[in-house]
């Protein structure tokens, strides 16, 4: 997740620009959303057959969904229902603690890292009277919880003691381990789906930065020139898959400057490019803005699991994305380097 700085037109709210910490300035024509057929929606069954050609017919969909808008619904994804439902009701049982509790794991006990308890209303932005109405909960990769794991290193995650929130942390790691196994099948969509190897990304996802957060946006009062759930963003790793509620609010700023509804689909990951994937894809693929307006009428929860690379990794371009006519855009720098100075700016802020 990323802070911005938006200059708003109170009276026609119009935002002229978003200014993002990745260096992306992007224009908005009106800051009222719509609703637009878009985001397309894949059906990515496809992707554990054993015919390369069948994966490879599911990579051309996402290809042009990831260069066109950035974001697309994957349905028919494999992922037993019952793990989203035990998700949604831990992430109910931590945001209905009382506030003293929640800030014991608050996430300035762990300096540099995004992970712990954000609360209530902590970030926003200069340019809207209120800040942000939600709060949060983020735990990282755990190795102990990774069928593929190559490592016994701690995890950076903190948690309540056991008796506190009884079965929390496994409840969590139940889902996201069937969500990284589902990532990593994906990473090699992706590769796919920039003409390259299956397996060109392999060494970069033995030991991922696999970090996950539940959400919770009371139902949100103030205008939307006043108020985000959460302010428009970009989001750090390489891509980041989100389970909605059916209470929608997820929003997608297009090509032409208009904030487009991201309504739930029911058995669906919303996926979205992240900034280190752009980097690395030269811009062919799009890190797109996105926010959250809750104006459902009730209470909204979502889940968003956020995939990059180890972070010893250099975010290296993808051969297929640079040319003499084209060089890379951006200077090297490990996947840690990245994340580090992105999670430290959102930290101080400047989401």
């Amino acid at each position: 997740m990323s802070q911005t700085t938006i200059q708003l037109d109170q009276e026609t709210a119009i935002a002229a620009t978003i200014r993002l910490p990745n260096g992306k300035v992007v224009s908005v024509q009106s800051n009222i959303s719509t609703e637009a057929d878009e985001i397309p929606i894949i059906d990515v069954s496809g992707i554990y057959s054993e015919d390369i050609e069948v994966r490879k017919a599911v990579a051309e969909k996402v290809r042009e969904a990831c260069h066109r808008i950035g974001f697309f619904y994957a349905t028919n994804h494999g992922i037993d229902p019952n793990f989203t439902t035990g998700v949604f009701e831990q992430a109910k049982r931590f945001f209905a603690l009382p506030i003293e509790k929640k800030l014991e794991v608050d996430t300035d006990r762990v300096p540099g890292e995004f992970v712990g308890y954000h609360s209530m209303q902590l970030y926003g932005s200069k340019d809207r009277r209120q800040n942000d109405l939600s709060e949060a909960f983020n735990i990282a990769y755990d190795a102990k919880y990774d069928p593929e794991a190559i490592t016994d290193e701690p995890s950076r995650s903190i948690f309540l003691p056991e008796d506190d929130l009884p079965g929390f942390k496994d409840g969590l790691y139940a889902y996201h381990t069937e969500v990284l196994k589902f990532a990593r099948k994906m990473t090699r969509i992706f590769a796919l789906a920039l003409h390259l190897p299956e397996d060109y990304f392999a060494d970069y996802v033995k030991q991922p930065e696999a970090g996950m957060r539940i959400l919770h946006y009371p139902q949100q009062e103030h205008s939307v020139d006043d108020q985000n759930g959460i302010g428009a963003h970009t989001d750090f790793e390489c891509f980041t898959m989100v389970t909605q509620d059916s209470s929608g609010g997820l929003e997608v700023l297009n090509k032409a400057g208009y904030w487009i509804k991201a309504k739930p689909v029911p058995n669906s990951f919303v996926i979205n490019i992240a900034d280190c994937l752009m980097r690395q894809t030269n811009d062919f693929f799009v890190s797109t803005v996105h926010r959250v307006i809750n104006k459902s009428g009730k209470e909204r929860y979502s889940i968003p699991f956020f995939y990059g690379f180890d972070r010893s990794k250099v975010l290296e371009p993808v051969p297929t994305c640079v040319s003499e006519d084209n060089p890379m855009r951006y200077p090297l720098m490990t996947s840690g380097e990245y994340y580090k100075w992105r999670a430290s700016k959102a930290k101080d802020g400047e989401l």
